[in-house]
């Protein structure tokens, strides 16, 4: 084993170490299940932004997005990303304090299910029983992503086995997933969304200089060209939706990427964020520190993945094939890639623990959210109403543990594509409980049969629009969040106006918009 190797085996020891010490010394103060869940609202704008903000980037933002950097050029990731930030701000604007209140008003609800069952008065309980169903489906989806990049992560680094990574990052998560709950995650989370951001402002300014300064290097990487992207969009908008009687497809990637915001609006282990804010007072301050967090995180996404094209290529190093793409896998090393060749070897171990941290910071906060909904909205809710607190935080861990081992099962392919995985995922959320999430907020005349059914509307629309080729109807190459959100929130509108208004549910909607901010 050489010096080097032994460098960054020790830099990851320290990193997963410090993760693990976090969970072990906040177990103490979980003595309820608000506490375990949601740290008993009591977390400062600068750990709720972060935490926020780094369980939403994920792996995907340091591997999956790079790696459509380096194989594209940056117009390939520009409207995603710009449709992200722009997600991430409206709901800071639109979700945020309005959630926070109302899931205190109604029924102080700890979770997503649990406040959409109260908000509505859902005594049948179906609404709770479908969002636990959907939530724990999509985020093992979403999990499984997490713990292939952790694999990526260890077999580019230090030569492991695929599935000896996988092993790796399965029982680091646990370990402070399930001693921690949502203390250690949200703390964890912080300092993980701090390495994330160091690694790629110090790693751009680096890749920049190499090349010669800003000038030289925007002139070697020709994928960004704002006026181009600019001509591209203003030439799809001139075609509308359709050209020479075909769809446009232009227009039509452009829109898919731009709809990637849409999901801000539904992501329970997100604006669970929200509701575990210590106060409405400090929400504006943790809104400017999780978009400058954001802008920060992507324009390193972009210039890591650009610049590497040339980067890497003059240091004789080639990811990906422009044809094959993701299914090789490799483009989506191109991070930890450039890591390794432009730092020392611990430096690069300290680094590239963000892309660690990315894939913990998500997948510990989905598990969360999904043993949440199991165990507070089903197990206490449903089999045993008067369960004791330890009761409901045993349960919880158990399925936590549950959840992790199929999203285990889900990755156990090497050539599972990151981006790929977290795309089906993030269309589930924001295409059944995004509109549900503004409707409760905003609409005072919603019902508990209108959101029933387009909970299970945008869920069905969502799976089918995600298996259909575009080779049936180019229509299907429509990214499927968008007519996913579409159909919930028709059908939830269409069939609250055709069922009868529970009057406690309007009293209870008029106080809760009365309640001081």
């Amino acid at each position: 084993m050489t010096s080097q190797m032994i460098a960054k085996i020790i830099a990851f020891i320290l990193y997963l170490g410090v993760m693990i010490f976090i969970g072990l010394r906040t177990a103490s103060k979980n003595n309820s299940s608000a506490d375990f869940f949601l740290g008993g609202r009591k977390v400062g704008p600068w750990v709720t932004a972060l935490s926020a903000e780094a369980s939403d980037s994920s792996a995907w933002l340091l591997m999956g997005l790079p790696g459509l950097c380096y194989l594209g050029g940056v117009q390939e990731t520009f409207w995603t990303a710009l449709g992200l930030i722009a997600g991430t701000y409206l709901s800071w604007l639109f979700v945020a304090k309005p959630l926070r209140k109302c899931s205190i008003a109604f029924g102080d609800s700890i979770t997503i299910p649990e406040f959409l069952s109260n908000r509505f008065n859902d005594k049948s309980h179906l609404l709770s029983i479908v969002s636990v169903i959907f939530i724990v489906l999509f985020f093992t989806i979403y999990t499984a992503s997490g713990f292939v990049a952790c694999a990526k992560l260890f077999n580019s680094v230090f030569g492991l086995p695929y599935h000896a990574g996988l092993a790796i990052g399965l029982v680091v998560i646990l370990c402070y997933t399930i001693t921690g709950g949502y203390t250690a995650v949200c703390t964890t989370d912080f300092v993980q969304g701090t390495l994330i951001v160091v690694a790629f402002v110090v790693s751009a300014v680096i890749a920049v200089f190499s090349l010669g300064g800003p000038a030289q290097a925007m002139e070697a990487v020709k994928g960004f060209n704002a006026q181009a992207i600019a001509g591209d969009f203003g030439e799809a908008l001139k075609n509308t939706f359709v050209a020479n009687g075909q769809y446009n497809d232009k227009v039509m990637n452009i829109i898919s990427a731009l709809a990637w915001g849409l999901g801000y609006f539904g992501m329970p282990h997100i604006i669970v964020r929200f509701m575990g804010i210590r106060s409405n007072a400090e929400v504006k301050k943790a809104r400017r520190i999780g978009i400058t967090w954001m802008i920060i995180a992507y324009v390193g996404t972009f210039l890591i993945g650009t610049l590497a094209t040339v980067y890497l290529k003059n240091n004789g190093i080639i990811l990906g094939d422009a044809v094959q793409g993701f299914a090789t896998g490799d483009a989506e090393t191109v991070f930890s890639a450039t890591m390794l060749k432009m730092y020392p070897a611990f430096i690069a171990g300290i680094f590239l623990c963000a892309i660690l941290a990315a894939s913990m910071s998500t997948a510990d906060s989905q598990l969360l959210a999904a043993s949440s909904a199991v165990s507070q909205d089903i197990f206490k809710g449903l089999v045993k109403k008067d369960a004791e607190e330890k009761e409901v935080l045993n349960v919880s861990r158990f399925t936590v543990f549950l959840i992790a081992l199929v999203a285990l099962f889900l990755s156990l392919n090497p050539n599972s594509s990151i981006f790929g995985l977290v795309s089906f995922a993030w269309s589930g959320f924001g295409g059944t409980f995004g509109p549900l999430v503004l409707l409760a907020l905003y609409w005072k005349r919603t019902t508990a049969s209108g959101a029933i059914a387009g909970l299970i509307c945008g869920g069905i629309v969502d799976v089918v629009w995600h298996y259909v080729p575009a080779s049936v109807n180019p229509i299907f190459g429509l990214y499927e969040i968008v007519p996913a959100f579409v159909a919930c929130l028709v059908v939830t509108i269409v069939v609250s106006l055709l069922t009868k208004q529970d009057a406690e549910v309007a009293s209870n909607f008029d106080k809760y918009k009365s309640l001081a901010d």
